[in-house]
């Protein structure tokens, strides 16, 4: 298990490391087929399609808005439960099935639903509370995450605004678990920063970041198929 960073000088010398690394990975990862990627997410429109849709395993929340996410990021975070960087086993089942080219596509047809759904005018971002100001500074998630948490510095990092808090709590707990078949994620940038923050503090940031104005969507399948 990769050892978490702790200095925060070179926790800014690796994430600005991983950042360049992430926008190689997604400038040369196979260009995504939308049209395609609709034929190949039958899998996926069980849980991802159905608005307020809870897992119950291996944990209980709602599974992730989808739409409207960076298709590199899709695409990177199946390659990582296709080899168990993400441990989930429902996921990694799905992945395994998947071929590169099925992932960039999947991707890039998720990240094209979003787009069809982000007319509605959206709400100014609130301001955090001094406690999560503060629990936001020291994770530096803004340095990754970009403004309002929704623009990203690479196309490989996600967009966290307007995720489901219970998710990104999920998430963020993922990786701070060591030892589990089931649940944990193996990302030094990330196990760097959770590691250091109770689960209460989790929550938080989660909260927040969930209450955001935000391009991520939850899209029915009845308005697609």
């Amino acid at each position: 298990m990769t050892q978490p960073i702790t200095s925060p000088f070179a926790i800014a010398l690796f994430v600005l490391a991983m950042s360049l690394g992430g926008v190689a990975r997604a400038q040369d990862a196979k260009a995504g087929d939308a049209g395609a990627g609709e034929k190949k997410v039958a899998m996926c429109i069980g849980c991802h399609n159905i608005p307020g849709y809870q897992a119950s395993f291996p944990e209980v929340y709602k599974v992730p808005k989808i739409a409207g996410q960076n298709a590199a990021y899709i695409a990177t975070a199946l390659a990582e439960y296709k080899k168990g960087e993400r441990k989930h086993p429902t996921m990694r089942a799905i992945a395994t099935s998947l071929s590169e080219q099925d992932m960039a596509d999947v991707a890039a047809y998720y990240n094209r639903l979003g787009k069809k759904e982000s007319n509605a005018e959206k709400a100014a971002a609130v301001a955090p509370p001094p406690e999560v100001a503060k629990l936001l500074a020291q994770a530096n998630c803004a340095s990754c995450h970009g403004a309002n948490f929704s623009a990203p510095i690479a196309e490989a990092y996600p967009t966290l605004a307007g995720q489901h808090a219970d998710y990104l709590y999920v998430a963020l707990k993922a990786y701070q678990t060591d030892h589990n078949e089931r649940v944990g994620r193996n990302n030094a940038i990330m196990m760097g920063m959770a590691r250091p923050f109770t689960h209460a503090e989790l929550k938080l940031l989660a909260g927040y970041l969930s209450s955001l104005p935000s391009d991520l969507y939850t899209v029915s399948q009845s308005r697609f198929r």
